[in-house]
């Protein structure tokens, strides 16, 4: 009751981060169906006071899913996201996909989420299996796998939205028993032939993802997860204490797919990546290693490390002494995470709120893709309150637990991984040694020759398709339009005539930069225009941004246009781009509320690529 007049005070009182921070964390303690129509109720209020993502879910279902629209909502508002909802009829999920002119399709949704049940897709498999035979098991597989196989091919013919499928779950007791696990033959077999095979499905096309909805529900029990008697009289199968659970499930996809996810995990060190205080116990003392509590602090590191392999980075943020804990990180035998796997370090006496601004400039990130995890409640509560817009977790009061929390967290998911998301803190490693490269040449054409430059600039291919769609979603600051696209609508832009879809690959002396560039472009009569033109902010200011455009110019007049154009739209985010048209001899066509038009005549002018920047196209050839 406090939080909530706490909230309502600040609402009236304008302070809306203060407002949007307090129903985050009135949400975490009790994600009950009264506390989610009172958080969407005031957050509803914040829309268009705080910086949110609009996204719009449609909800194919086989089973009651109202009461679940609140907690899905309040859910997507305390991860930045307005979730517009439209929920299907009940189990009119096929017919909703099959009609071209359903609601599902004139609601036009980002995502749909396609929830059907095993005893409504396969009611043989479910209560009737132990009368049927091979041939009638083997029938009922082929008709369960077929339909969903229609649905998905007709689903993405029809729309670019993501496709969210859940698989099908296990009875909580078999038809045979402890019999059924003593063949292969038995029913909970022919269920996981089912998911197996819509894995496999789902794997054939770009933006269809697999709900894991029978993991969901052995993860929290299964024989507690349903209510039985709920089911009966409403058709609703989930117990009241588990409607959040499957909510919480859908936002870590729908986080990633809204780019709401992370960038960087900041993490404090004493009494988080180890028990103890490091400058008190020495390093002997602390608690780190196989035994518990030392196990615990060992699984924490685990999670960390599973994050790095996701291409998120890691960075420490500590009040320390610093020769102290890098001996820890360096040398220490319980230590899971070296100094290696670090991206940056503020180990200081310096505030946290500083040091977590001063981890973003060096990383070149917005504040809003970072998260925080610090065993002190005070230094959260600081963080809070000085930057609202990093997202700080809150650890449960047993360190055992602390994994499971970090894991738990929706903006540390992924949908895909590219090869630049596994190695991201080696790239940043080797721009540490590119800037202290720098100070030793007295203008920055010296090193921009020292670091020898190459780009190679080639059309998206299959295996560059999703790091291509990535960059669209992610990229900010160097953006001129900031439209974002998934990989279904690249593919489908590579394959209109006259749209030419391309990427930028950088290396130099110090090493791979990966992919950090995109260009779009759409050709008309006598305009080739500019759709997209990004570029990563690891290589912005290198001259690199004026080798992409020139080979997008000659590659225009090569194909007999006249102009070059294109819009600048202006965002919160990407003035480092706002002066680039300007800068290389376009000229102002018109503007509007939204932006500024640009165009160059190719004709008069020449956009040269920087000298010191060796091109290579991705035809072999070179400029």
């Amino acid at each position: 009751m406090e939080l909530r007049q706490k909230v309502t005070e600040e609402i009236a009182k304008g302070d809306f981060h203060g407002a949007a921070r307090d129903l985050a964390d009135l949400w975490r303690k009790e994600s009950s169906l009264a506390v989610a129509a009172f958080a969407v109720s005031c957050w509803q209020k914040l829309v268009g006071k705080l910086a949110m993502v609009e996204h719009r879910v449609a909800i194919l279902r086989s089973f009651t899913v109202e009461p679940l629209v609140p907690l899905l909502r309040a859910e997507g508002f305390a991860s930045g996201i307005d979730l517009t909802l439209h929920v299907g009829d009940f189990n009119a999920y096929a017919q909703e996909i099959l009609d071209p002119q359903s609601a599902l399709y004139s609601f036009a949704p980002h995502t749909a989420i396609l929830a059907v049940q095993t005893r409504d897709i396969a009611p043989d498999l479910w209560t009737g299996y132990a009368d049927l035979d091979s041939a009638a098991v083997a029938a009922a597989l082929h008709r369960v796998v077929e339909s969903f196989r229609q649905w998905i091919h007709i689903f993405r013919e029809r729309s670019h939205a993501n496709l969210l499928i859940h698989t099908l779950e296990q009875p909580n007791w078999p038809s045979a028993g402890v019999l059924d696990f003593q063949s292969a033959k038995g029913q909970s077999t022919a269920i996981e032939d089912i998911n197996r095979e819509l894995r496999c499905l789902t794997g054939q096309y770009r933006g269809v993802y697999v709900v894991d909805y029978d993991g969901l529900i052995a993860r929290h029990g299964r024989v507690r997860w349903h209510d039985e008697r709920k089911w009966r009289t409403s058709r609703l199968p989930i117990a009241a204490e588990h409607l959040a659970h499957l909510t919480r499930e859908w936002l870590r996809f729908l986080v990633p797919l809204s780019g709401k996810s992370v960038k960087v995990l900041a993490v404090d060190l004493d009494d988080t990546l180890w028990g103890g205080v490091i400058g008190e116990e020495g390093m002997d003392g602390i608690e780190l290693g196989a035994e518990y509590p030392g196990s615990a602090y060992q699984l924490l590191q685990r999670a960390l490390l599973d994050l790095y392999q996701r291409g998120i980075l890691l960075a420490v943020c500590s009040k320390n002494n610093r020769n102290d804990a890098l001996a820890v990180l360096q040398n220490h035998p319980g230590m899971l995470l070296r100094p290696s796997h670090f991206a940056a370090m503020r180990i200081n006496w310096e505030d946290k709120a500083g040091n977590l601004r001063a981890i973003a400039s060096e990383l070149n990130v917005g504040i809003d893709a970072m998260a925080f995890l610090d065993d002190n409640p005070v230094e959260r509560e600081q963080v809070r309150d000085l930057l609202p817009q990093v997202l700080v977790i809150e650890p449960p009061g047993d360190i055992a637990d602390w994994a499971a929390t970090v894991r738990d967290c929706p903006a540390f998911e992924r949908l895909a991984l590219s090869a630049e998301d596994q190695q991201r803190t080696t790239f940043y490693q080797a721009e540490r040694e590119r800037s202290q490269a720098e100070h030793r040449f007295q203008s920055k054409e010296d090193f921009y020759r020292f670091l020898e430059q190459r780009a190679e600039i080639a059309p998206v291919s299959s295996a560059t398709l999703t790091r291509i769609a990535q960059l669209t979603q992610k990229t900010n600051q160097f953006n001129l339009t900031t439209r974002r696209y998934n990989a279904q609508q690249i593919a489908e832009l590579a394959a209109t005539p006259g749209c030419q879809v391309l990427s930028l690959r950088m290396r130099d002396r110090f090493g791979d930069h990966g992919m950090v560039g995109v260009a779009i472009t759409r050709d008309g009569d006598q305009v080739c225009e500019i759709d997209t033109f990004l570029l990563s902010c690891r290589v912005i200011g290198r001259k690199v941004e004026t080798a992409l455009l020139s080979h997008v110019a000659e590659s225009a007049k090569a194909r007999g246009k006249q102009y070059l154009g294109g819009w600048f739209l202006p965002t919160a985010k990407n003035e480092p781009a706002q002066d680039f048209y300007a800068q290389h001899g376009f000229s102002v066509q018109t503007r509007n509320g939204e932006g500024a038009y640009w165009r160059i005549d190719l004709g008069d002018h020449r956009i040269d690529s920087p000298e010191w920047i060796q091109v290579d196209t991705g035809v072999g050839g070179r400029n």
